[in-house]
């Protein structure tokens, strides 16, 4: 057996996602059987339906260096010592470019075929790009800047547009690393060269593996349904984030994850990198 395009479909039209901008993070094994046509049969299901397919395109193992020691501020997620020492990474063999088509393999696949589309365009993030493909896809990706790594996910709230989780959990949700920036907090800044091959800053994540501690705030958002196994949750984009802003603005703890020593969650709750920060 295997899940088809029209169960698809109908499940699109059940959460009523069509016609607009959908973020969209999902593991394909969580569907327990095989879908007709992979994650190219799920993409061309919400495109079908009128929506603009949103993901996140990170390179930050390809393109990231090693920052000079001007330019590491203080409580930044990150251990310069432990840094200093590690072995060093190759360094990419050409700046990031927004057709250079490289990808992060834990980006999972549908980000991957996504990517692999004529038509899709990306983010200039060097580090933590988008990409998008449909009506709105220029409008989403043209709002991300070096300077700006979530403008697109604000645009997709501004439009109307749905966080669609299909089989993950809130630690996925690649969209709350705004709402802590709009709760106060400052991105942590991690490194990348410019088309001018100068060393820059450039605001990234945290890590997200709290906020499944932001569900009792936002269980009452989405729309949900089942495809075979899979678990599909379509959250409103703008009123998801307000509410995570809400429940960290309250209580900035909320999002620090099982791991008491985590470093990048315990300078991100106490409000991310001290100092001034020359992006980009």
């Amino acid at each position: 057996m295997t899940i088809t395009a029209e169960e698809l479909v109908a499940t699109i039209d059940e959460l009523a996602l069509a016609q607009r901008p959908v973020m969209v993070h999902a593991s394909l094994r969580s569907f327990g059987m095989p879908v007709e046509g992979g994650a190219d049969a799920v993409l061309d299901a919400l495109l079908s339906r009128g929506c603009t397919v949103l993901v996140p395109s990170f390179t930050e193992p390809q393109f990231g260096v090693v920052p000079p020691t001007t330019m590491r501020p203080a409580r930044n997620g990150i251990d310069y010592a432990v840094l200093d020492k590690a072995t060093p990474r190759p360094q990419a063999a050409a700046n990031y470019t927004v057709d250079c088509e490289v990808i992060n393999s834990g980006m999972g696949v549908l980000p991957a075929r996504l990517l692999a589309r004529g038509k899709a365009r990306r983010g200039r993030h060097p580090l933590n790009s988008f990409a998008a493909v449909g009506p709105q896809a220029a409008e989403l990706v043209a709002a991300q800047t070096p300077t700006n790594v979530y403008g697109p996910v604000r645009t997709l709230a501004d439009e109307n547009g749905a966080i669609l989780l299909l089989g993950v959990e809130l630690n996925r949700m690649t969209a709350l690393h705004l709402a802590e920036q709009d709760s106060g907090r400052r991105l942590p800044v991690r490194w990348a060269r410019a088309a001018d091959n100068r060393v820059i800053m450039v605001e990234t994540g945290s890590c997200s593996e709290g906020f499944p501690r932001l569900e009792p705030w936002l269980r009452s958002l989405p729309r949900t349904a089942r495809v075979s196994e899979s678990r599909w949750s379509a959250y409103p984009a703008k009123e998801t984030l307000a509410a995570a802003v809400a429940a960290m603005t309250a209580d900035q703890s909320v999002t620090h994850c099982a791991d008491a020593a985590c470093l990048a969650c315990r300078d991100s709750v106490a409000g991310g990198p001290i100092g001034p920060i020359p992006l980009g």
